[in-house]
C-alpha cells in the first residue's frame, strides 16, 4: 500500500456519541489501479488473497460473468456479478455494476444492500449509509428473505437475511461514522429479530462496543447475560469468543491470535479489534494501539475489523 497525505477527517471524540462527518473520497483523484484511499491516506489495491482462494473466486467470478453477459439486464445476474467482483477485492467494478443496476431497477433492495457494503469496503462511509438506509425504507414491513451466501459455512446453511444483512452493514456504516448513538437501535432491533445464534453474537458483539464507547456500561452488560459457551454457533466463532472475554469467561489470547509471519486472516482482524477495542474502553490506550497497529501491519484492509482500526488510529490523530 502506497501512502498519500490522509484527506478523510474522522472526529477524535468518538465516546460522546455525536455524529460525526466524513469527507467523501472523489474518484476521479485515485491514482490508476487503486480501489480505495484508507482514513490514513494508503493507497488501497489488491485484496491479499490466497492462491487457491483467487483461483476459486476467480472461477466463480467467470461464472457469474456469463450469466450476466447472456442476461445483463437480469437482477440476479447484476448482483451475483457484483458480488464475485467483490470477494476477488475488484470493489470499484462491482460498484459500477449495483449502480447500473439501480438505474435499471431503482426500488431493488439488494442492490442498494450490496452497493453500499462495497462502499463500506472503500471507505465512503456516507454513501454506505444511504444506500443502506434506502434498502431498509424498501423492505419495511415486507416479508423477509434469506440471502444465499457466496461463500457457504461449514454447514451450507445460510445464517442471513436481506433485512438482517441491510442491518448489520447500516449499523456498521454509523458505528465506523463515530455514530455510536445512532447504531445502537439498529442493534438492538436486529438482535429482536434474529432466529439463530449466529445472528445473535455478531449483532451483540457490535451493540456491546457501541454501549461501551458511550460509557453506558451498566446496559452492555446486559448485553452479555444471554450470552453462552454452548450457543449453536456456525460461522461467527470469533464474535462468541469475543464476548465470552467481554463476559470473563475466555482469556485474551483465546481470541487475539496471529501467525508466526505477523500476518492476519480477515478473522483474526476480527479478533484483533475487538481486543483493541476493549483495551480502549477499559482506559488502556497505548495496548489498544498497539493491537489497532498490528491489525493494519496484517494487511487484511478488505476486513471490517481492519476498517474500524484504522478508523480509530484516524480518530485517535495516530500516524500510520
Amino acid at each position: 500500500m502506497r501512502r498519500l497525505v490522509p484527506f478523510i477527517a474522522l472526529s477524535v471524540a468518538v465516546a460522546c456519541g455525536t455524529r460525526h462527518s466524513t469527507s467523501q473520497p472523489v474518484r476521479a483523484t485515485l491514482p490508476p489501479g487503486a480501489e480505495a484511499i484508507s482514513f490514513l491516506g494508503d493507497t488501497l489495491r489488491a485484496f491479499p488473497l490466497a492462491p487457491e482462494t483467487k483461483t476459486r473466486y476467480e472461477a466463480q467470478l467467470a461464472e457469474a460473468k456469463a450469466a450476466y453477459d447472456h442476461a445483463p439486464t437480469n437482477a440476479d445476474s447484476i448482483i451475483w456479478y457484483g458480488r464475485r467482483l467483490g470477494y476477488l477485492g475488484r470493489l470499484r467494478e462491482a460498484i459500477d455494476v449495483y449502480s447500473r443496476g439501480i438505474t435499471l431497477y431503482p426500488d431493488n433492495p439488494w442492490l442498494y444492500r450490496h452497493r453500499g457494503h462495497r462502499y463500506i469496503s472503500v471507505r465512503e462511509l456516507d454513501r454506505a449509509a444511504a444506500d443502506l438506509e434506502r434498502a431498509a425504507e424498501l423492505t419495511r414491513g415486507k416479508p423477509d428473505e434469506i440471502e444465499p451466501d457466496g461463500q457457504p459455512n461449514a454447514k451450507n446453511s445460510p445464517i442471513g437475511t436481506l433485512q438482517s444483512n441491510i442491518a448489520y452493514h447500516l449499523a456498521l456504516a454509523y458505528y465506523l461514522k463515530g455514530d455510536f448513538v445512532r447504531a445502537l437501535p439498529v442493534y438492538r432491533q436486529e438482535i429482536a429479530d434474529a432466529r439463530n445464534d449466529d445472528r445473535v453474537v455478531s449483532t451483540a458483539h457490535w451493540l456491546y462496543m457501541s454501549l461501551r464507547r458511550l460509557g453506558r456500561d451498566a446496559e452492555a452488560t446486559q448485553v452479555l447475560v444471554p450470552i453462552r459457551r454452548d450457543m449453536n454457533v456456525i460461522e461467527n466463532d470469533t464474535y462468541h469468543r469475543l464476548l465470552l472475554l467481554y463476559k470473563g469467561e475466555l482469556p485474551v489470547d483465546s481470541v487475539l491470535t496471529v501467525g508466526p509471519s505477523g500476518e492476519m486472516s480477515v478473522t483474526d482482524a476480527t479478533g484483533a479489534y475487538g481486543v483493541g477495542n476493549w483495551h480502549l474502553y477499559n482506559g488502556r490506550r497505548a495496548e489498544a494501539e498497539r493491537i489497532f497497529r498490528r491489525i493494519l501491519a496484517g494487511g487484511q484492509w478488505g476486513a471490517f475489523g481492519y476498517i474500524a482500526a484504522e478508523a480509530e488510529m484516524a480518530r485517535m490523530g495516530l500516524p500510520r
